[in-house]
């Protein structure tokens, strides 16, 4: 059994561009433009994760390539691969053999997570761009459009992703339940969208995670998602107020490492229980959440972080 029989968000993904969830005015444009497919520029798809960018550039491959996407499609993510070498190389190799079947509009590179990549990378890239255009239409898929470079932009149709409203992820929860024969509820499955907040592959992986419990209700949910184990974030922060770093910090990683709790979670749920707590020095608490919030995004290590965070908590305590 391969690894796309035993993930639905593969299992479920759609190959048609008519069957992307939500975003029918992107849709509606894409198909436009396939009208006359050796015009067609190339593209940017920018939005938030799990909304669609990956599935309609596969989507557009399959429809466009045909039974020659597999070998005319070459799919990189930049954030494993952001360096300079990686565009000259990779990118470079396939678009200079292209070689050109005469049954086939041009090849298509897939450059996912795109704005990972380094400010030299997408210099490189815009003469490739450029020096390819006869054989290669490029699709770069970004969650956020300002670390693309102008230059790049401006050869692009530029298309933004909105997150999916919740009836839409609902009803295709629904649509996968009824597939796999699960008993779901209402409150089960608003709970799942509640968590993964419009991100629609997110949302499945929680609702197969749950399934292996059982029926498809809140408990269960809650349970699957580690959101039982919220209330412990209200632990972590009154141990450090009270100046127990250690034993807040061992908590800390108990959550994330054992309960699988991300860090990004862990952020969100302190900041919710330090209004819990009336403290007098709540503006600068928030601060501070803030500012190693902006660190783990800036890509410093999580765990050194949120240790220092803990151990900055320690002045504010009582």
């Amino acid at each position: 059994m391969s690894v796309s029989d035993l993930m639905w968000v593969e299992k479920y993904r759609p190959h048609k561009i008519a069957e992307l969830v939500d975003q029918k005015e992107i849709v509606g444009s894409i198909q436009s433009l396939l009208k006359n497919q050796s015009e067609m520029p190339h593209l940017l798809f920018s939005g938030s994760a799990g909304v669609g960018k990956t599935t309609l550039a596969l989507c557009l491959s399959h429809e466009i390539l045909g039974e020659h996407w597999k070998d005319s499609t070459l799919e990189l993510n930049a954030s494993d691969e952001r360096g300079i070498n990686m565009v000259r190389d990779r990118v470079k190799t396939f678009s200079r053999y292209a070689g050109l079947d005469s049954k086939i509009p041009f090849k298509i590179i897939i450059l996912d997570e795109a704005d990972e990549m380094t400010a030299d990378a997408q210099t490189a890239l815009r003469r490739i761009i450029e020096d390819t255009a006869k054989i290669c239409r490029f699709i770069l898929i970004a969650n956020n459009i300002s670390k693309i470079i102008d230059p790049i932009q401006s050869r692009c149709a530029v298309f933004k992703f909105s997150t999916i409203p919740e009836k839409d992820v609902v009803f295709h929860l629904k649509e996968i339940s009824k597939k796999e024969k699960l008993k779901s509820d209402e409150n089960g499955l608003a709970a799942i969208y509640e968590y993964s907040e419009g991100d629609l592959r997110h949302a499945i992986n929680l609702l197969q995670a749950t399934a292996s419990l059982g029926d498809i209700t809140e408990a269960n949910v809650k349970t699957s998602a580690g959101l039982t184990k919220v209330k412990d974030v209200d632990i972590v922060l009154k141990l450090a107020l009270d100046g127990k770093i250690s034993d807040a910090r061992n908590k800390m990683i108990e959550l994330i490492k054992v309960y699988g709790m991300s860090e990004s979670d862990f952020l969100k749920y302190i900041n919710a229980a330090v209004y819990k707590t009336k403290n007098k020095n709540l503006s600068d608490i928030v601060q501070t959440i803030a500012k190693y919030d902006f660190r783990i995004l800036s890509g410093a290590n999580p765990e050194i972080q949120l240790s220092a965070l803990l151990a900055e908590l320690t002045k504010f305590g009582k």
